[in-house]
């Protein structure tokens, strides 16, 4: 089975199915991105503690910029001048920037929320700072992002169904006044929202899909919720979106809610889950996850998984590692934020094969029989 899809400048190329997992490919004039894909977090045009180089020999095709702080340090206007985020930074594949909106939600009370936009006072320095959808649009089309992102309210966990219908129905019209705005080198995605409540998340879908956007993202979970009520609303929504372009989950990233969101039929996924657990000696490993920083590693030859084929397991111990964490080197950081991107690109590659070979619920099963747990009813 093979659908091509030509939508501004990317290509949307779906290549298999099995249930509703899908394999996938897009094509950017500068790049293209084997789905389902994780997208490494660059918040502020880096992801922590990894050089290109070394993100790129993670099999790494696409990372994501934060609009919300790179707007504000350094600036938009002067990476345009640098002549956009991939020359600015370094990365020549593919970046898909979020359009602040989750940020924005994180300020709380500190952020008031309008029908023209957001008012806000700066984290960094004070300031007043004012974010409509046409700025977000803006701002992101001086980064040259290859993906862009409306601009949205993000719907905190609980809402209640009037606020959430709300929120929901802001978001769409700032989706249209995005979709009005947007022009340029670029692929616009709309965010479906609604809260926890599955009808105002379906009103949302059809909505955008009424707009002809490039791509359907799923926004306002990993917000507090219940994986049960997370699970609840993708498996509710996995047979209403269009075939013919791209889903991306935003900022949800445990490896196994990865594998619930593919079953749903998900594509794209990102989270800063591997590089600030790693920071915190936080590992993933195919038997599940391990804190370097307990005691019992110190005297540990054993890398960190022996199924894995990074760099780091092939060369260090979880001794030596112990020691470069627990005396605070900047090497602790590098070495296991690459250990945590390698493990999450290779857990997506397997994914993939196993969808092109209609094997993905013998893949389901052994994932969690290696980690010793039994499968979710969900899954079997």
């Amino acid at each position: 089975m093979v659908m091509l899809c030509y939508l501004n400048v990317m290509i949307f190329n779906l290549l298999n199915q099995d249930g509703f997992a899908r394999r996938a490919q897009l094509k950017f004039k500068n790049g293209s991105v084997q789905t389902p894909a994780f997208m490494p977090v660059g918040t502020n045009g880096t992801v922590k503690a990894l050089e290109y180089e070394n993100l790129l020999s993670t099999n790494s095709e696409i990372i994501l910029g934060n609009t919300f702080h790179l707007m504000l340090r350094p600036g938009d206007e002067l990476i345009k001048e640098f002549g956009g985020l991939h020359k600015f930074i370094g990365w020549e594949k593919p970046i898909l920037t979020d359009s602040g909106g989750f940020q924005v939600w994180s300020l709380g009370k500190l952020a008031k929320i309008s029908e023209e936009g957001v008012n806000f006072k700066s984290p960094y320095d004070g300031k007043e700072v004012f974010i409509s959808p046409e700025r977000s649009i803006d701002i992101q089309a001086n980064l040259g992002s290859n993906i862009v992102m409306v601009f949205d309210d993000c719907t905190g966990y609980p809402a209640e169904y009037s606020i959430a219908k709300s929120s929901m129905e802001l978001s769409m019209r700032w989706a249209k006044r995005c979709k009005v705005h947007h022009k340029g080198n670029s692929s616009l995605f709309g965010i479906v929202q609604g809260g926890m409540h599955n009808d105002l998340r379906l009103q949302s879908l059809e909505s955008l899909m009424n707009m002809n956007f490039s791509g359907i993202a799923v926004g306002g979970l990993s917000v507090g919720e219940p994986q049960e009520e997370r699970l609840d609303v993708l498996m509710n929504l996995k047979e209403h979106y269009p075939s013919d372009i791209p889903r991306y989950l935003m900022g949800v990233g445990r490896p196994e809610d990865i594998i619930d969101a593919v079953s749903c039929g998900i594509d794209m996924f990102d989270c800063v889950m591997p590089t600030r657990n790693a920071r915190n000696g936080q590992l993933f490993t195919s038997l599940g996850e391990i804190n370097i920083r307990n005691s019992k590693y110190k005297n540990d030859q054993d890398p960190i998984d022996k199924n894995c084929s990074c760099k780091v397991c092939q060369k260090y111990s979880k001794g030596y590692l112990n020691h470069l964490d627990k005396t605070n080197e900047i090497l602790a950081s590098i070495l296991l934020s690459y250990h945590n991107v390698f493990f999450y690109q290779n857990l997506m590659q397997n994914i993939r094969q196993s969808i092109q070979e209609h094997t993905f619920a013998n893949f389901i099963k052994e994932f969690y029989n290696m980690r010793g747990n039994d499968i979710p009813t969900h899954l079997v």
